[in-house]
């Protein structure tokens, strides 16, 4: 059975049909040639009526039954009529269908089999080619690539490497799909470009680093600065509840936490509460605590690690036998 919800107009009788009302509901008003024809259109019916401008042409054999804007479930099922049999959704519009990332107004992006004559048409739909359509689809209406695979789609279509693997710790820490998951998805499909990257990503995850932010101050704080390796989320319980801290220094004699704000705003309640109620625990555990922004990582590297180098030896850290500083901008 294919991917989703198909039918061949030409096998099926027309009593067995789905009413044309009903269909057009179904498909948000947009039908292909073959599905007109089936309904008794003829051909020189279709020019009528987009001459006549009751219907606008969309894609190649794609017409909507509507003047004006498409809706986004209309431009889907514009790009999902033209790629033909077992087309999916994928990379950015199914990233958007599993909630990973907000929806913008940009082109459908769809996956065909590998012999389908189908090409991008800008700005409406953008067409990816695959071998293992089979095993990367799900049947979800509208149907997509799988969330593993949706990931390991947008990492490889990133610009460097760097950007690749971060796209991984981004999508895998939002979202609810697991590591183990992640790393069956590359071991039997293995990406072929940025393999080593989505990897490293992969690594960092099952380091315990759970946002790109971590991942920035890891490596270009900790790492460049031969600073100590933190430890990752490490649980406190305060008044019951557990809070968990992005990065603390204990196993290395400091009794430092560095939070790690990767946050837009801090207008919510419940998230105001949660970092004054660690801020309080903190106070009264006695311990130092330094925060930083995006701004402060990315920018300002070396500041923050000297900052947080002055605290971990003032708390006890002992820099004896510590790993040399590899950051070029510490050295020119």
């Amino acid at each position: 059975m294919p991917l989703h919800k198909r039918w061949s107009e030409e096998s099926i009788p027309a009593e067995q049909r789905p009413s044309w009302p009903v269909l057009l509901a179904e498909q948000h008003g947009v039908v292909n040639t073959r599905q007109l024809r089936a309904y008794g259109h003829s051909v020189a019916d279709i020019e009528a009526n987009l001459d006549a401008g009751r219907w606008q042409r969309v894609l190649p054999r794609v017409y909507a039954m509507f003047t004006g804007t498409l809706s986004r479930p209309a431009k889907i099922q514009a790009a999902l009529k033209y790629g033909g049999g077992h087309v999916v959704l994928s990379h950015r519009t199914a990233a958007e269908e599993w909630g990973l990332l907000p929806v913008i107004d940009g082109p459908v992006e769809i996956t065909v089999p590998y012999t389908s004559s189908a090409v991008s048409c800008p700005p409406l739909v953008i067409v990816h080619r695959s071998r293992a359509l089979p095993h990367i689809a799900i049947r979800t209406s509208p149907p997509r690539t799988r969330m593993t695979d949706t990931i390991v789609d947008l990492a490889t279509s990133q610009r460097t490497p760097k950007m690749a693997t971060d796209t991984v710790v981004d999508l895998v820490s939002r979202s609810k799909v697991s590591l183990a998951a992640m790393e069956d998805c590359v071991f039997f499909r293995p990406p072929f470009r940025y393999r080593l990257a989505i990897r490293h990503g992969l690594a960092l995850l099952a380091g315990g680093l759970m946002s790109v932010l971590e991942v920035e101050y890891k490596e270009a704080v900790e790492d460049a600065h031969g600073l100590p390796q933190g430890s990752r989320q490490t649980p406190f319980e305060v008044k019951g509840k557990v809070l968990w801290e992005d990065v603390t220094y204990d196993p290395h004699g400091a009794a430092v936490t560095v939070r790690l704000d990767g946050r837009a705003t801090h207008a919510m309640a419940d998230i105001a509460f949660r970092d004054r109620t660690r801020d309080n625990a903190a106070e009264l555990a006695g311990r130092a605590r330094l925060v930083y922004g995006w701004q402060d990582v990315r920018n300002s590297p070396c500041q923050v690690a000297a900052e947080v180098r002055t605290i971990l030896i003032r708390e006890g850290w002992e820099p004896t036998g510590a790993r040399e500083t590899a950051c070029r901008r510490c050295r020119d």
